[in-house]
């Protein structure tokens, strides 16, 4: 990295500019590209966060294909922190570049330009950049990668004292030029003047018949040295097809594990467990392998998570274990409480503490108290359970008549046994008893017995006449 003069300039905060008007046809999808989720968040959201971290006062992001997607995702995260550009007409990323400084037209400072598939880059990353700009006296520096694969990007042609004095897209490449290994990202600190002064003069000859924002590095090598830093490419690769999301999406994901398990949170196997990155998760957390937490899931210190659990915007309290393979979505799950394994909590389902659901007991919008119990082979929708509760194998919330949904309602200390069907709407009051096997369809004072089942009746040796009898039609039905 060459040293330019050191002539620190006025400080004044970097506005960023995002580059997200491209339509990424290789990535086959209807979908605007920077709107594919990485880590459970839009693509373009990492970008424009990073910048925000980084410094800058204010991001615009310069929108094309689907801006009418993208915009709202946006604003719903950022606020007016993020404003818009329209490209209207796809000139090349030089057009981008001016859309988006002209929506700023007062800004006197340094831009920082980035792409909006840059999914894996940090704050880190640009604050470094832009403490290199600041502190020099160039009207442009960059961010160069010297390892990897090269193939697709931009070279970074250095001049006879060492500095980036050009960069040459690969489709204008020499052979020589295509040889060298020190390859462009795309990121730049610019001053705000130059730039908009230099974006006047470029022009469409090269192949593409663009206007190309690499073109500015040369601009500036003939005013000033350009500063460039040399940063790990792992932060630094775009996305352009489903596979290199892929790639972006796991160098992200091993990332998060490593800062959450520097927070305290023990992974077993960062490679076979994925957190989103809206994902809070406490200290002293184990997830086991094969665990996937989506959406906005908060985890509490303590809690257990078995292996292959899936959870979306789920709540697990202080202690909570969850046992191999529980799905959860939308729900809450109390301090102490147990689930699993092989349960299923539906939206809307909330656990007390000291709850237990065990294996195939689903649940969906049910409110379970503290220390109730449905340990095995259940169904309970739409219902309200209170403290102390004893829900039998077998039993089912009957909730749905065809048309709407009905309230079960167990009060506390119930008891119900298994195989039991209660048809909504219907409450068995506090410490009420419903028997082995009974449909209840009535109320069920607190307290008393409810017991609906047939009379058992013993036939004498009726049994052996009839298992006899099937023998014996078992054995003609073989001899046709």
């Amino acid at each position: 990295m060459t040293q330019p003069s050191s002539q620190p300039r006025a400080q004044v905060a970097p506005v960023a500019i995002v580059l997200a008007a491209g339509q990424g046809t290789r990535m086959k999808s209807a979908l605007p590209k920077v709107l594919h989720p990485v880590l459970g968040r839009p693509m373009v959201t990492y970008p424009v966060q990073a910048a925000l971290d980084a410094g800058a006062t204010q991001v615009v992001v310069v929108l094309g294909h689907g801006r009418e997607q993208v915009a709202p995702v946006l604003t719903e995260r950022f606020g007016d922190r993020v404003v818009f550009a329209h490209q209207e007409k796809q000139l090349g990323t030089g057009d981008a570049a001016r859309v988006g400084a002209a929506a700023v037209p007062d800004h006197t400072g340094t831009f920082l330009i980035l792409y909006g598939d840059a999914a894996a880059i940090t704050s880190e990353c640009l604050s470094a950049l832009s403490k290199r700009h600041e502190g020099s006296s160039a009207l442009l520096s960059l961010l160069t990668v010297k390892s990897g694969d090269a193939t697709g990007y931009g070279r970074i042609i250095r001049g006879s004292e060492g500095s980036p004095v050009d960069i040459r897209e690969q489709r204008d490449c020499s052979p020589e030029e295509a040889a060298l290994r020190e390859w462009n990202p795309g990121v730049y600190a610019v001053n705000a003047r130059f730039f908009r002064e230099a974006i006047a003069q470029l022009d469409t000859k090269n192949a593409q018949g663009e206007l190309y924002l690499t073109d500015l590095v040369a601009l500036a090598a003939k005013k000033s040295v350009v500063a460039d830093v040399v940063w790990p490419e792992e932060e630094l690769h775009g996305v352009n097809d489903r596979h290199e999301l892929a790639q972006r999406e796991r160098v992200m994901r091993l990332r998060f594990a490593r800062k959450l398990a520097r927070s305290g949170v023990s992974i077993r196997d960062a490679e076979s467990t994925f957190v989103d990155a809206d994902c809070e998760i406490a200290p002293d957390v184990t997830l086991e392998p094969g665990v996937h937490l989506r959406g906005k899931c908060t985890i509490e210190s303590g809690a257990y998570i078995d292996a292959g659990c899936v959870l979306r915007n789920v709540t697990v309290r202080a202690g909570a274990k969850l046992l191999p393979y529980t799905i959860a979505t939308d729900s809450t799950i109390g301090e102490r409480a147990q689930v699993g394994p092989f349960s299923h909590l539906r939206p809307s389902s909330e656990l007390g503490a000291d709850a237990h659901v065990g294996n195939f007991v689903e649940t969906k919008k049910t409110r379970i108290g503290k220390g109730s119990k449905a340990n095995h082979l259940a169904y309970l929708g739409d219902g309200v359970i209170g403290d102390n509760v004893n829900v039998g194998a077998g039993t089912i919330f009957c909730n749905y008549d065809g048309f709407a949904k009905h309230v079960t309602v167990l009060e506390d200390g119930a008891f119900i046994g298994s195989d039991s069907q209660i048809v909504a709407p219907v409450t068995v009051g506090k410490d009420g008893y419903v028997a082995t096997g009974t449909t209840v369809t009535m109320d069920v004072p607190p307290g008393a017995l409810a017991i609906g089942r047939s009379k058992q009746a013993n036939k004498d040796g009726l049994g052996i006449r009839l298992r006899e009898k099937l023998r014996a039609q078992a054995a003609a039905a073989k001899k046709k």
